[in-house]
């Protein structure tokens, strides 16, 4: 019988490993090595000679422990048989790829809330307003329940950026009181995420809203953002407390507030300036969070378990894919998915706006290894650019889709046009397969116009009587209107002869045009009129469109009220 030396078995492992990396990017590097390095080396054995050494299984990892990359890297082929086993691939945070982590390392077992109270570092503020916040949290554990649980998703990956940035850990608790640690929560003011960023805040910190996704929602640049907003508070006032209350309420209000205290001569610290009462409660009811944070027995609240690993790992997306898709090869609620990736507006992922998702762990090892077997198209939506305003109706024949799903979809509300230049989502055809491109993707818009019939404008003569009053009865449009359209008052008659302006409806432009002249004694509508192109819509239609500024920060919906 021949003997299988060791030479051998490492010059077929060899061998074997190259015939692997000649497959295609995509299959191989998906491939957990879990799988892939037993069967290298089971095939490898089965030679003439008899079977080699036993290999012992990888050890299975559970959902709570940290999570290994999707993508891991295999280890060189030792030459020596004997010392030839299955290795276990390295957990990766894909957050911190540079750090290797090791599920049997203290560190990854210990208590994440211990860790955050380690990283205090801000003064402690102690004033009635605390006590009154304490109090309030102390008698609804329900709720401080579910904001911690909630919390637990993201408070990790906040803690990781707070520590590499040297920022106290506080402020890992800022989102407890700006949104309950709810990334999809929404204020009065527009105020978006668990950060509650105003759409010009988010837009001054690089956070995208449009058609497709808004990224104040995004858990890691809203993050990001904020964390960057911060340290230019900080920066520009010197103390966190004042930092805070300038996120609160805006750096300029704060600026004014201490200025005003120094012109008499007062004290400029935080309890010192008046500001609005959401404002003054604001670092209260952080510092309440903190209190129970650090000594939640004393306050009666159980904490949820936190371990100090990565809950979400970051997994690439190459192509467009519904979401639809997505889940199914996770294998994972649509709800646990959206509480991860609560940035996306439609039901479709565009890989040139949104070039990864999070999933936890487990769901991540499944989608990896899933994607390759995928048969079929990953994506079914598409983005279409309107060449001309349309009815909604006429856009959805347009694309093969019924009009009460356009609309459902891209979310146009009833009497509508679609404006020329917006983007609406619509299903794949064969004239549209190719993938959004980044210059959609990031810049989609979509503009509604009023949908009303269309009006032309009427120059007629006045006659004797002829008034504001009377024009407006004869062609049942508002008096105030009229007044607008000829630069008069609303109670203005017209002189005889006088060129009169009006906006009527197509239908009542051919009617009026078609009026005959009334016999003596009775009132005379005038000389011909005539009606010319087609107006975009008048003045007074112009001012139902939304205008206004955007509200200050304080306007957010802080939680734990007042």
């Amino acid at each position: 019988m021949m003997t299988f030396t060791r030479t051998r078995l490492g010059r077929r492992l060899t061998h074997r490993l190259r015939s692997l990396l000649s497959l295609p990017r995509l299959s191989f590097t998906r491939l957990s090595l879990q799988l892939l390095l037993p069967a290298l080396l089971l095939s490898a054995c089965a030679a003439p000679g008899g079977p080699g050494p036993a290999m012992p299984a990888a050890p299975e990892m559970a959902a709570s422990a940290v999570a290994p990359a999707p993508v891991a890297v295999a280890p060189a082929a030792s030459a020596s048989a004997a010392d030839e086993v299955a290795v276990a691939p390295v957990p990766v945070d894909p957050l911190r790829p540079e750090v290797r982590l090791d599920l049997d390392d203290r560190a990854a077992q210990t208590d994440l809330w211990e860790r955050v109270r380690r990283g205090f570092a801000m003064p402690d503020l102690d004033t009635d307003l605390v006590r009154n916040r304490e109090q309030w949290y102390a008698t609804r554990p329900d709720y401080v329940q579910r904001m911690t649980e909630r919390g637990s998703r993201y408070l990790f990956h906040v803690v990781e950026e707070l520590e590499r940035r040297n920022m106290p850990t506080e402020l890992a608790l800022l989102p407890f009181i700006e949104s309950a640690f709810n990334p999809q929560a929404m204020s009065s003011a527009k105020a978006s995420g668990m950060w509650q960023f105003i759409p010009s805040t988010g837009k001054d910190y690089a956070l995208k809203q449009n058609v497709f996704r808004d990224d104040r929602r995004d858990v890691l640049a809203s993050t990001r953002a904020a964390l960057d907003y911060l340290q230019r508070l900080y920066g520009m006032f010197g103390d966190w407390q004042l930092a805070l209350a300038a996120y609160n309420w805006g750096e300029g209000s704060v600026q004014r507030a201490v200025a005003r205290n120094q012109k008499l001569g007062l004290p400029t610290d935080y309890v010192s300036l008046k500001m609005p009462n959401e404002t003054a409660y604001y670092v209260p009811k952080l510092q309440a969070v903190k209190n129970i944070i650090a000594r939640p027995a004393d306050f009666g609240i159980t904490l949820p378990e936190l371990r100090n690993h990565p809950y979400f790992l970051s997994v690439p997306i190459e192509r467009d894919m519904d979401v639809a898709v997505a889940i199914q090869l996770a294998g994972m609620p649509l709800s646990e998915f959206q509480a991860l990736n609560p940035q996306m507006n439609k039901p479709v992922i565009l890989a040139a706006g949104t070039p990864q998702v999070l999933l936890p762990y487990e769901n991540a090892n499944q989608f990896v290894r899933q994607l390759p077997l995928h048969r079929g198209p990953l994506a079914s939506w598409t983005a279409w650019s309107v060449p001309k305003t349309v009815h909604p109706a006429e856009a959805a024949r347009q694309v093969g889709m019924s009009e009460a799903q356009l609309r459902e979809v891209n979310r146009i509300p009833p009497r509508m046009l679609v404006k020329a230049g917006s983007t609406l989502l619509v299903p794949r055809g064969e004239h549209r397969l190719a993938d959004v491109s980044v210059e959609v993707a990031d810049n989609a818009t979509m503009a509604l116009a009023p949908d009303g019939p269309t009006l032309r404008r009427m120059s007629l003569k006045a006659g004797r009587k002829d008034s504001v009053a009377s024009v407006a009865r004869r062609y049942r449009v508002n008096a105030s209107q009229v007044a607008q359209w000829n630069g008069v008052d609303k109670a203005a008659s017209f002189k005889p002869g006088q060129t009169i302006v009006v906006f009527v409806a197509g239908k009542a432009a051919g009617k009026a045009a078609g009026t005959k002249v009334a016999k003596a004694g009775a009132h005379k509508p005038g000389g011909k009129a005539t009606s010319s192109k087609p107006a975009t819509r008048t003045a007074a239609a112009s001012h139902n469109k939304t205008a206004g500024k955007h509200a200050r920060a304080g306007t957010r919906a802080s939680t734990g009220g007042n």
